[in-house]
């Protein structure tokens, strides 16, 4: 492979907005309501893109893109098939993050914490509302298995397209949502020089510490 000298010298100054600690919500998830709702009106593509991020028991990492579904007081949702890597990693070792990289406004939000399983009530409610092609596309696929070629997906995809023709398609008893509860937030805002403002929260005796941390 051919080097390519000129990536080191890429640079983008950032000087959009600014982050203080003391002007920032007292609660992690109101601040980061703010932001998301102030993302949702840039008209970001794929406004609920999220790096997770999960590891194995005896700590190797691993990290994947997919998209939240849901926030609230408790945590951050998302659904997947629980036999895939990152649903085996869970089942392990349920430390996680999550980062949020919204490169038009300069900013970004990691959030770590603990990862668990949410009730089959709820993962049935969400499925429900899935268009009918992608919970097909569910069940057609044992995700992260190796399969020979892409025939392979599309030919499990009409065999169950022809199973639950005109039927109500029930959830799968291996896929489901999580749930990451967090015990710890950082929120960044990108700033000229590299003198970026970091602010981070974590959670000490039910109490969330608000400090700005170095660039």
């Amino acid at each position: 492979m051919k080097e390519n000298p000129e990536i080191s010298s890429l640079r983008k100054e950032y000087k959009l907005r600014e982050l203080s600690e003391k002007n920032v919500d007292e609660n992690p998830f109101e601040q980061f309501d703010i932001w998301f709702k102030e993302m949702l009106d840039s008209k970001i593509p794929e406004p609920t893109a999220m790096i997770l991020a999960t590891a194995t028991k005896e700590g190797k990492p691993s990290a994947r893109t997919l998209l939240l579904k849901a926030y609230n007081k408790d945590g951050f949702t998302f659904y997947t098939n629980y036999e895939s890597r990152k649903g085996k990693e869970i089942e392990e070792n349920n430390s996680g993050a999550l980062l949020f990289f919204w490169p038009e406004l300069e900013r970004q939000i990691r959030i770590e914490g603990t990862i668990k399983k949410l009730s089959q009530s709820t993962s049935n409610d969400y499925f429900k509302t899935r268009p009918y092609k992608s919970r097909i596309g569910a069940w057609a696929s044992k995700q992260s298995s190796v399969i020979p070629d892409r025939a392979e997906i599309i030919k499990k995809f009409f065999k169950y397209l022809l199973k639950f023709h005109s039927r109500n398609i029930p959830l799968p008893d291996f896929w489901g949502g999580y749930i990451l509860i967090p015990d710890l937030f950082e929120f960044w805002q990108g700033r000229a020089s590299r003198l970026h403002d970091r602010v981070s929260y974590r959670k000490e005796t039910g109490k969330w510490i608000i400090e700005r941390l170095s660039p």
